[in-house]
């Protein structure tokens, strides 16, 4: 057994866990942060994506004690209040979801995305970064236009900061 201690959603937290234990079941079981999903445990649909320490991971395949220090946000942590994330309002004015399974990674990949490229985002790039990413139930085209639109709003939701 371990004690791993990190900050989760703005939260210092510390949890005694197997070495063994993987980051994602930190999030859900530990801390009941279910908005974290497990849809494949090898790194490949992004069910499972985090932001540590302002990068995007794959919550599946990190162990906890790599997380040791970190400063994690969940999608829990990124709303402000009852405000959402631009990201999250994005996806809900241009449907960007169906059964919403892989909308909480999809999200935090998004938002690293935009991040990562600033307002230098179009369509073929958005496609191309998410392709660690699987929906299984839209064909991705409201997704796209959801992380388009939400590069937008991130960018004058921080100027007005």
């Amino acid at each position: 057994m371990s004690t791993v201690k990190l900050t989760v959603n703005g939260k210092a937290v510390a949890v005694d866990v197997e070495d063994r234990t993987l980051l994602v079941h930190v999030l859900r079981d530990h801390l009941n942060l279910t908005g974290t999903h497990v849809g494949c445990d090898t790194s490949q649909c992004g069910a499972c994506v985090v932001h540590m320490d302002g990068r995007a991971v794959k919550s599946c395949t990190m162990l906890a004690g790599q997380a040791d220090g970190a400063n994690v946000t969940t999608i829990e942590g990124i709303a402000k209040g009852d405000e959402l994330h631009p990201m999250q309002a994005a996806f809900r004015d241009n449907h960007g979801l169906q059964c919403g399974y892989c909308t909480p990674g999809m999200i935090m990949s998004a938002i690293d995305i935009v991040h990562r490229h600033g307002g230098q985002l179009d369509e073929a790039t958005v496609r191309q970064e998410l392709e660690g990413n699987i929906c299984r139930c839209t064909g991705y085209h409201n997704i796209v236009k959801a992380v388009l639109d939400a590069a937008g709003r991130m960018k004058v939701s921080q100027a007005a900061e």
